[in-house]
């Protein structure tokens, strides 16, 4: 049964901000190393859990400077079984660590109960292969099952909802969606487009956003946002109809350039903060119903400081 979303509904007025790209950095402006890109098994290194508190803190900051809500998602991205294999972790280790990873987003949020209008606190189901490669042999009712283990443990988490990111194919976000409905967890869709302003897997945005819909009926997705893409790879892809009223936001990446030339760098690539909140500004308010923005790869509490502002001050009028 599909549980009710707590995320006001599209239309509501209310800005939500969320978190930007927490793990590049952690990695490259705090120098902890994150085997298979995963953030949870840093819960048992104190230093770095101070070091991911103070990120957090300050991406909290800036939605109560500028009275927005905020949804609080990070640690959990590789929290699923086969990443969670690789990294060593039993069946249970690994619920356990889910379990941690949520606990620890809400005891950051205590501190901003009185400070930001509505803190949500979510999962993130992170797709099973590697997302900038093709995962061909994934089906629907495969995914189905894979993403189900980790969806029960956020469940017993009572998070207030989870988000499957940085998805590249249909199959995997059906299969999600799925799982997501039967076990009651509200879930949103964030879809990620390389430098064809394409899922990797083929299709464009438009017809992946309906096909997925097609596909899952009464269970479809809440909403869908795009995540590590740079508006550069998205803008393009954007065009008119229904299924754009089901995009809700972005999480762009800071850089330019190609994905995969990012993550050979070895250190971070910030862009520019002032054009990114710029950039996503001019989507806002070419669609008002785009109502959830935050980063991805290479961007913090700088560049949502720049959203936060320009969005504010568009729709303040001042």
């Amino acid at each position: 049964m599909i549980m009710q979303s707590p995320i006001s509904p599209m239309g509501s007025g209310e800005i939500f901000l969320t978190e930007g790209g927490s793990e590049t950095e952690i990695m490259y402006r705090h120098g902890f190393e994150l085997p298979e890109f995963a953030m949870f098994p840093l819960l048992e290194d104190a230093r770095a859990v101070s070091a991911m508190r103070g990120i957090f803190s300050q991406q909290l900051d800036v939605a109560a400077e500028y009275g927005l809500s905020f949804l609080l998602t990070g640690l959990d991205y590789r929290a699923s079984p086969d990443w969670g294999k690789k990294l060593g972790y039993s069946a249970s280790a690994l619920a356990e660590a889910n379990l941690a990873s949520i606990e620890f987003l809400r005891d950051i949020a205590k501190g901003y109960e009185d400070q930001v209008p509505n803190l949500l606190i979510g999962g993130i189901l992170g797709p099973r292969g590697d997302a900038y490669n093709l995962n061909r042999e994934i089906t629907a009712d495969s995914a189905e099952d894979y993403h189900a283990v980790q969806l029960e443990t956020l469940k017993s988490a009572n998070v207030d909802f989870a988000c499957a990111m940085t998805f590249n194919n249909v199959a995997e976000s059906v299969g999600a969606a799925r799982a997501a409905a039967r076990i009651g967890v509200p879930l949103s869709v964030s879809l990620t487009l390389d430098s064809t302003f394409r899922l990797k897997s083929g299709p464009s945005l438009p017809d992946a956003i309906t096909e997925i819909d097609a596909l899952t009926a009464d269970h479809a997705p809440d909403f869908y946002l795009l995540n590590c893409s740079h508006p550069i790879e998205y803008e393009p892809a954007l065009e008119d109809g229904d299924w754009i009223r089901r995009l809700r936001g972005v999480r762009p990446n800071a850089s330019r350039m190609e994905k995969i030339a990012l993550c050979k760098l070895g250190h971070i690539e910030d862009g520019d903060p002032v054009e990114l909140g710029s950039q996503v500004l001019d989507l806002a308010s070419r669609y008002p119903h785009m109502d959830i923005f935050g980063g991805c790869c290479g961007t913090g509490h700088s560049h949502l400081r720049e959203i936060a502002r320009a969005l504010k001050q568009s729709r303040s009028g001042k």
